[in-house]
């Protein structure tokens, strides 16, 4: 397997921008030996390579990203620890082992983010307090009702909304409609990562800025780096959609660029006029509706784009009319801050399955993947990291049942047919948007 281009996007980060830097751990120069090999240091890699060592204390393990921690998609999302996954449609009875099953993964990631917040005195923004789900046109409305049903079904405890509730929340009234879902948390994701990394077990090592160039795939594993070899007896990857984009003979995973925008850190006035809610999150109950947060330190972040762009992040060009896009729809939430300016522009790139499901799975003997979050990999990622350490060691859990469980991946086309398909797909989340965007 090879990784057909090392000349990574380094375009404004957005959360990473907003926070103090963080000096990158060393890259690897010289050829070694390992057991164990964790590719990709982002909330799934960091969560694999933690339980790994924890159940291997004698080994060592390393783990190494491509870029610096922070630069991938776990640096990139907006920082919803989900508790409960969001099923479009109405509730299916049928459909409940598969909602309690998807829930069970998310609350194992969201309670192991707790603890390591915790134990580790992660400053990280960590609020705990649940996540608003809303609408503001016509399909989302009904959408709205169909989830509220599911909730209440699942008895997952909630809080509906009315149009009026919602403005005294957030300071919008946008929205017709919406429920807090109370468990669930928000997150600064940089300061998140950076805290996840910068806080391993002792028997970790990472190593930044170490591309794979090439694998081959034996009883042992051989990798290529920039500047150095690597053999290991057991590979995970965790590299998001990457390591499927690259070699694989049958494709599973695209990415999808999305964009979005943060605003200055507002004035105690322009906070007062965001109602009674020191921060809070967003989620449209529309494919294709807008991500809104306040954050921490009084800033709002928007993203409301999608798109299929080769996977790859966007050019500076690309992002300045997307900003647009992000700009309309801030002023429509919020007209009585429309002098505000953004003071942070970024896009990142997610993993997404034509079936919309995860992947869990042994490729070989010594070679095993876990990935593709389709936009909700705080959680899941970290519990699918935990659940792919404990499947390499053999170890049954009811969390490994849990993940290997999830639905096969579809199969996707070779190119060009499947950027023909990838672009019209991504497009399709958006039919019907309206207001929501």
């Amino acid at each position: 397997m090879a990784q057909g281009n090392i000349n990574f996007d380094h375009e404004t980060r957005g959360w990473v921008d907003l926070i103090p830097p963080r000096s990158p751990r060393l890259k690897l120069t010289s050829n070694l030996e390992a057991k164990w090999l964790v590719i990709g240091a982002g909330f799934t890699g960091l969560s694999c390579a933690r339980r790994l060592a924890k159940i291997n204390p004698n080994d060592q393990i390393i783990l190494i990203d491509a870029r610096e921690i922070g630069q991938n998609a776990s640096g990139r999302n907006s920082g919803y620890a989900v508790a409960h996954s969001h099923f479009f449609g109405v509730y299916k009875e049928s459909q409940l082992s598969q909602y309690q099953r998807v829930d069970r993964i998310n609350q194992v990631g969201l309670n192991s983010l707790r603890s390591l917040v915790a134990e580790n005195n992660i400053a990280c923004d960590f609020k705990d307090t649940g996540i608003y789900h809303a609408a503001a046109d016509n399909n989302s409305s009904k959408e709205c009702d169909d989830f509220i049903d599911y909730l209440e079904k699942r008895e997952i405890n909630h809080t509906p909304l009315s149009q009026e509730q919602l403005q005294k929340h957030l300071g919008t009234k946008w929205y017709q409609k919406g429920v807090k879902v109370e468990n669930g948390a928000l997150v600064q994701p940089a300061k998140l990562v950076f805290g996840l990394a910068d806080n391993l077990p002792s028997n970790v090592t990472l190593y930044e800025n170490t591309p794979v160039l090439k694998m081959t795939v034996d009883k042992t594993n051989k990798l290529v780096v920039p500047n150095a070899t690597i053999t290991a007896e057991k590979v995970i990857m965790a590299c998001n959609y990457e390591s499927l984009a690259h070699g694989q003979p049958k494709q599973r995973v695209v990415g999808v660029t999305l964009s979005g925008s943060i605003t200055r850190v507002l004035g105690k006035d322009e906070l007062e006029k965001l109602g009674n809610q020191s921060s809070w999150g967003v989620l449209s109950l529309h494919r294709g509706g807008a991500t809104v947060r306040l954050t921490a330190d009084g800033r709002i972040s928007i993203r409301n784009t999608a798109e299929y762009n080769n996977h790859r992040l966007l050019t500076d060009r690309q992002l300045l009319k997307r900003q647009a896009i992000h700009r309309k729809a801030f002023d429509n939430r919020f007209p009585q801050l429309s002098h505000v300016s953004f003071e942070h522009l970024y896009s990142g790139v997610e993993g997404v399955s034509a079936n919309k499901t995860n992947i869990f799975k042994k490729l070989s003997n010594s070679l095993y993947f876990a990935g593709c979050f389709n936009g909700s990999g705080i959680t899941k990622g970290t519990a699918f990291g935990m659940g792919i350490a404990e499947y390499v060691c053999d170890h049954e859990s009811s969390l490994v049942s849990d993940c290997l469980a999830t639905a096969k991946a579809g199969w996707l086309p070779p190119r060009p047919v499947l950027d023909v398909g990838a672009w019209f797909i991504t497009r399709q989340r958006f039919i019907g948007v309206g207001k929501d965007r």
